[in-house]
């Protein structure tokens, strides 16, 4: 792979994304952030936004758009069932139409494109832990489709350009995700809990508790991420980025109660549609063909989590600066 001088980065304002803009910034590498502010957030890239090398584009990924870079990583789509389900033919579009542009651009200028999929393309799993081989348990027609299969014809698109058309390309399946930058209203459990617990309120956890899931650090997924990003052209993927340490949610509930000393009950509420029971990354792939593994134990991450909430709750209002003209929630 020729030297990645410059990147173009949608949906850079967002949580993950704008872990990754800095990690690049930090390896001296230039970033080109695209983002409507849909869920993105100018919190999230406010101490380095002014770096030299760093450029803010406001622009939403479904249009198309031009730009010399020497990789485009596609982190543009509502992540979170609140998010994706306020309007969910445009989180549908922004997936396919969003992935197409990307597999567009990368093709023309003969660059890599890396797509952040995600483990909802496994969907409530019949196989755990879950192998990039297992085709998924997706309902198609329930509330979550609008993500769960947008991702999935999103890495459909990624691989009939890589076969027709030769484009490079790098498919990343996201796993459970935490850390600084989450937003407290995005309806994720560990930023429910956390959000929750620092204000001594009831911390819902919705089913028995018993259904577990696996909890990655934002450093040690960018890392794997970055990593992804500079492996030779052979290395395609799908590859499962994740942590491979399953907690119950109610597990989770309790250590975030002890980790932020909260006079918190639990409240048990209803199950949503087609929430998974279990979920947990086989990362044997990353570990052989990226020589990756996350570092950051559950307790170090949360710790350093529960201290951007607490930070962030001590302002008002919560959710820090937007443009104005760019409202939360669907234009």
């Amino acid at each position: 792979m020729s030297e990645i001088r410059r990147v173009l980065v949608t949906g850079g304002a967002g949580f993950v994304g704008s872990h990754l803009c800095e990690l690049m910034i930090n390896h001296g590498i230039s970033v080109i952030c695209l983002d409507n502010f849909l869920t993105g957030n100018l919190d999230n890239i406010r101490t380095f936004r002014d770096f030299e090398g760093f450029d803010l584009v406001d622009h939403d990924v479904v249009e198309p758009y031009e730009f010399d870079v020497d990789a485009v990583l596609n982190l543009a789509c509502p992540a979170s069932p609140v998010h994706y389900q306020a309007d969910p033919v445009r989180t549908l579009m922004t997936s396919v139409l969003g992935m197409h542009n990307a597999l567009t651009l990368g093709s023309r200028l003969g660059v890599p494109v890396l797509q952040a999929s995600t483990s909802e393309v496994y969907g409530d799993p019949s196989v755990h832990p879950q192998r990039e081989e297992y085709w998924g348990n997706v309902n198609p027609d329930g509330p979550r489709a609008c993500y769960d299969e947008g991702k999935r014809a999103a890495e459909s698109l990624m691989f009939d350009f890589h076969r027709t058309r030769g484009t490079s390309i790098k498919v990343a399946r996201i796993f459970n995700t935490y850390g600084p930058r989450m937003d407290p209203r995005d309806g994720r459990v560990v930023s429910n809990f956390i959000v929750q617990a620092l204000q001594n309120e009831d911390i819902t956890i919705y089913g028995s508790g018993e259904q577990t899931r696996s909890f990655c650090y934002v450093d040690d997924l960018c890392d794997g991420l970055f990593r992804l990003l500079l492996s030779g052209p052979d290395v395609t993927g799908p590859i499962n980025l994740g942590n491979p340490v399953e907690f119950s949610v109610g597990a989770l509930a309790e250590l975030v109660i002890e980790m932020t000393g909260s006079r918190s009950n639990l409240a048990l509420l209803p199950l949503p549609v087609d929430d998974p029971r279990q979920r947990r990354p086989d990362i044997s792939r990353a570990a052989e063909q990226l020589g990756w593994r996350p570092s950051v134990s559950l307790r170090d991450g949360l710790e350093q989590t529960i201290a951007y909430f607490d930070a962030v709750l001590a302002r008002r209002p919560i959710g820090g600066e937007r443009p104005a003209a760019l409202a939360w929630g669907p234009n």
